[in-house]
Formats: structure tokens, sequence, C-alpha cells
């Protein structure tokens, strides 16, 4: 009687309790697309904060930066391969850019002459350097002029002027500037000066990014660069004489006031090469010059603020060694 009244009373507690089944498949793809879609509403926070796809930004540094290393410790010779790939993509890309603004900025001898300059700043330092940066606007000049003989190509002597202004322009900014850090190369020792002042270049835009994003309140030039603060600067300045000190005592045998002055030279070189590259976009009214790059833009979005920095470190070169 004990039994019929009790019922399930001396059953196995395991049989009177719900049965757990393992998770099935459809829980776990469940639970994955769930992962999956917090990871990517977090990317979107960041990149909507930062201006840009920061995963990829990252991805893409470091293979620039790991092939830059490479060239430069090992043997510096390779970095003119390196600097020159960078040459021939930037001035192609800012051309197209004024091409499609309206200028006629013929591209081919644009990339023959930003090849040039590579060995004959390497080999031929100061002198071949400014020489070939001379004969590369002559050279685009020239072109331009033969292209007057083609009808559909000729244009009014104000509008033939402006095309000539922009191939020189694109010769004396990216191919000229950026020639410099082969020059600086090429010294006695100068590929640890190029290195460093990269490096300190990367920490500018790393202290900016990091302190603008935080604290980031007051825009610095809200008509050039909107995502540009005060408060970016200031780290930006903070990182940057942090690593020139270091870089100077561990890596350039130099005294500690040495980095603290290299430092400053290239938080106000990059900040401003920043700056000058974002007003060339607004004139030109694009958001990036190219979207060879995903996460940076294109070549000049990288290189921008190195170009003026590279004639800084080589006149600092040139002072203290």
């Amino acid at each position: 009687m004990s039994d019929a009244a009790g019922g399930n009373k001396d059953r196995p507690r395991s049989e009177t309790k719900a049965k757990k089944h393992p998770p099935s498949r459809a829980d776990f793809e469940a639970t994955v697309a769930d992962i999956e879609a917090q990871v990517r509403a977090t990317n979107d926070r960041i990149n909507a904060k930062s201006g840009r796809n920061l995963l990829s930004a990252i991805l893409i540094g470091l293979a620039l930066g790991g092939s830059l290393i490479v060239s430069l410790v090992f043997v510096k010779e390779l970095f003119m391969v390196f600097g020159a790939i960078l040459l021939v993509f930037t001035s192609f890309e800012l051309a197209s850019a004024l091409r499609f603004a309206g200028r006629d900025v013929p591209r081919v001898p644009t990339v023959i002459a930003s090849l040039a300059i590579v060995p004959a700043s390497f080999y031929g330092l100061a002198t071949g350097h400014w020489l070939v940066t001379l004969g590369g606007i002559l050279f685009v000049s020239l072109w331009r002029v033969g292209e007057m003989v083609v009808p559909k190509l000729r244009v009014s002597g104000a509008e033939f002027w402006k095309d000539i202004a922009a191939g020189a322009f694109v010769q004396s900014y990216v191919v000229f500037l950026g020639a410099f850090t082969i020059l600086l190369t090429a010294q006695p020792g100068g590929q640890w000066w190029t290195l460093a002042s990269l490096i300190v270049v990367v920490s500018v835009d790393v202290g900016a990014y990091a302190s603008g994003v935080n604290f980031g309140k007051h825009l610095m030039a809200p008509l050039i660069s909107p995502k540009k603060t005060w408060e970016g600067f200031a780290g930006s300045a903070v990182a940057a004489l942090a690593t020139g000190v270091l870089l100077a005592l561990f890596m350039l045998q130099q005294p500690w006031w040495v980095g603290l002055i290299m430092g400053t030279v290239i938080v106000f070189t990059a900040t401003m090469g920043d700056l000058a590259e974002s007003l060339i976009k607004r004139d030109l009214g694009i958001k990036d010059i190219s979207t060879w790059l995903p996460g940076h833009g294109g070549f000049l979005d990288r290189l921008d603020s190195i170009l003026p920095s590279a004639v800084a470190a080589y006149a600092l070169y040139l002072i203290f060694v």
C-alpha cells in the first residue's frame, strides 16, 4: 500500500527530474552567431568613434612596419625597394586624385620620376636628390606639353598652367619629401635615424588616437580635420617626447635631450603633415586619397605625417651626427 500511496516517492531522483539533453548543433550555432553579433557591434562602435576600420588598420600597419624593419635593420639597400613601392603608389594615387578633380597630371612620367629618385638619392645623395627632383618636374611638364598635340587633350592657357603646377606639386610634395627617407638611410648609420624618426611618427599617431578618443573635446582645426582635438595633440606630444628620449638613449646613442628635440620637432611636423593632407582632401572634395589600404584609405593617408618629418629627421642627423 505504501508503494501505491507514495507513487514516485521511492523512485531514483534522476527519474523524477526532467532529463537534460546535451546542446544541439542549433544551440551551438546560435551561440556562435550571438558572439559574432556582439563582436561586430563592438567593432562598429570602435570604428564609428575612430573614423576607420581599426582591425584592418592594425593588420596593414603591422605588415608595413614589419617590412620596413626588415629592410632597415638587416640590409639597408632593401629599403630602396620598400621606398620605391611607397613612392610609386603614393605619387600615382595623388596624380589620380588630382585628375579626378579636373587637373590633367600625366601618371606615366609621374611614376617614372618617382622611381628614378630612389637610386639617385641613395647613391647620389643630396646632389642626386635635388637633380632628379628638378628633372622629374621638367619631365612631367614636357610630357604634358606633348599631350597638347592631341586635340582632345588640349586646354586653355590658364588650365594648361594649372596642370603643370599640379604635376610639379606631386613631384615636390610626395617624391621630393618622401625621398628624404632614402637620402637619410644612405648616410653612415642613417638607417637607425630613419627607423627612429618613423617610430616617433607612429607614436604621435598612437598617442593622438588614444588621447583623442578617450578625452578629446576641443577641436583643433574643425574646418580642416573635424576629428583632431587639442587633447589628442597633447597625448601625441607626450608619446613623442617619451619615445624620442628612449630612442636617443638606446638606439641612436645620443644624449636624452636630443630625444626631446626630436620628439618636439616631429610632433609638430607630423601634425602639420596630417593637417596639410586633410586640407588637400577637403579641397579635392574626397574623404580618402584612395581605398587601396583598408582601414587607412590610401598610401598618402599613411605617409602624410612622414613626408615633412623625413625632412626634419635628415636635418637633425646633419646637426647631431
